[in-house]
């Protein structure tokens, strides 16, 4: 009798996309929120929602970034110089992703 062996591929992600979405977002969301907390006297021109803007558009952006640094797994998983540059350059991208979010969240508002 032989014994038979299940072979599965195994993924190169230890965690989900909607995890890595979900905590690129959550790292901006609270990024903003602690710029907006400090906001005192808004302008009434802005109306009453105007912190709705940043707070959806900023967690997008993270998120994106995010998503960036999941599909660099491949690379990071190689090993040597190259888990370097993939840490590296997911580094960058996420923080120009936050950059960018937060300058298209709070344009016309704190940024006119």
């Amino acid at each position: 009798m032989t014994q038979r062996k299940n072979l599965t591929a195994q993924s190169v992600h230890p965690v989900s996309l909607g995890g890595r979405l979900l905590l690129g977002a959550g790292i901006a969301l609270i990024l903003i929120t602690v710029f907006l907390l400090q906001v005192k006297g808004a302008n009434p021109e802005w109306g009453e929602l105007w912190m709705l803007r940043p707070l959806i558009i900023v967690p997008l952006a993270g998120a994106m970034g995010a998503a960036f640094y999941f599909f660099m797994d491949h690379l990071r998983d190689e090993g040597g110089w190259r888990k370097i540059l993939a840490n590296v350059l997911s580094l960058v991208v996420y923080l120009i992703a936050l950059w960018l979010g937060t300058v298209l969240g709070l344009d016309g508002t704190l940024w006119n």
